[in-house]
């Protein structure tokens, strides 16, 4: 199915086109693994809303990437807890052990970073998501250990 006439059948499902403004993101995103403009466009046309619509809801959800991202995604939380417990210093490991600086990608495009304001695991701190993965508990040893897992 054309991403067009996936994003068109979501409108059966939700009781207006604003409904489906969420979904129909991701169903763009999951495309080209982030928010051209062109995609954006793709979504206004789609659901008939305005582009200033759609790229306001797109920008101001934190899910939706507006660049290319690496394979990988991790999303390191440096809110208290988790900057309490060492996060900021596990930035600073990323940076020297994999050349990836927040909001960067590395050279391989293996991963990319976002740090998060909050993940909602201050009991765990600190903690990531890779991905969809959740790892709490870190360490530099213990990243390392996580990150071989995804290639």
């Amino acid at each position: 199915m054309d991403i067009f006439e996936e994003i068109r059948a979501l409108t059966e499902k939700y009781p207006d086109r604003r409904g489906a403004l969420l979904p129909a993101l991701y169903v763009a995103q999951e495309d080209a693994g982030w928010l051209s403009q062109e995609a954006l466009d793709r979504v206004s046309n789609a659901l008939n809303l305005p582009q200033a619509t759609v790229k306001g809801v797109a920008t101001f959800y934190s899910m939706y990437k507006h660049r290319p991202m690496g394979r990988h995604l991790i999303q390191l939380c440096t809110n208290v807890a988790c900057m309490i417990m060492g996060a900021e210093s596990l930035v600073d490991f990323l940076k020297g052990k994999y050349g990836l600086e927040p909001g960067g990608t590395t050279v391989d495009g293996r991963f990319s970073l976002v740090i998060m304001e909050c993940i909602g695991a201050c009991d765990r701190a600190p903690a990531m998501l890779v991905d969809t993965d959740f790892h709490s508990d870190l360490t530099e040893d213990n990243i390392v250990e996580m990150l071989e897992e995804y290639k």
